[in-house]
């Protein structure tokens, strides 16, 4: 897997999360590089749990969609003598 990389604008969005978080959460100030480098630990150590999570996630869906469409076919079949 390549590694999981971010575009400025969405590494500036999570490193406010972080800094947010951080804040609210638990009443501490974090610094951006501080809270960039975290994300950029999280990206690398964690994130493919999160991406395979997407990724059984879209399987799920799929199968369904396909299932659905498999209905879909099944309806439209005519009658006829032979048996299936």
């Amino acid at each position: 897997m390549k590694p999981i990389t971010f575009s400025r604008e969405e590494t500036k969005a999570i490193v406010g999360e972080i800094q947010d978080y951080f804040r609210e959460e638990l009443d501490q100030s974090i610094g951006a590089i501080p809270a960039e480098l975290l994300m950029q630990f999280f990206a690398e150590k964690m994130g493919a749990y999160f991406y395979n999570r997407g990724l059984y996630d879209v399987q799920a869906l799929v199968r369904k969609k396909i299932d659905d469409v498999s209905d879909e076919i099944f309806s439209l079949e005519q009658v006829t003598k032979h048996a299936r």
